[in-house]
């Protein structure tokens, strides 16, 4: 007769994954505001303005992809592993977020 399998304990390691993923969120709000506020003392140039609607597009990808892993995450049972097109979105986000930040001081 075969043992029963018993159930996941999954511990506080989902609550650690939304905590980061809220943290990140975080921060790449703080990037976004950063770089509203330096395209705003700097005047409405037209590069301020694309760089400043290009920061916003990027930080509302980030936001669409972490809420939904967010969601995934507050789910019983084990959650499903982010795919490739997320992990590729969010890398490119913050990596974009970096770009612009740099793009800003210079």
């Amino acid at each position: 007769m075969p043992s029963p399998v018993p159930a996941r304990d999954p511990g506080l390691q989902p609550e650690r994954t939304r905590l980061a993923w809220r943290r990140t969120t975080l921060s790449c709000t703080v990037a976004a505001v950063l770089a509203a506020k330096q395209a705003v003392h700097r005047g409405s140039s037209p590069l301020g303005i694309l760089a400043l609607t290009l920061s916003g597009l990027v930080w509302l990808g980030f936001l669409a992809v972490a809420h939904r892993r967010i969601q995934t995450l507050s789910g019983a049972g084990r959650p499903r592993v982010l795919g490739v097109r997320a992990a590729v979105a969010t890398a490119a986000c913050t990596v974009a977020l970096a770009c612009f930040a740099v793009a800003m001081l210079f």
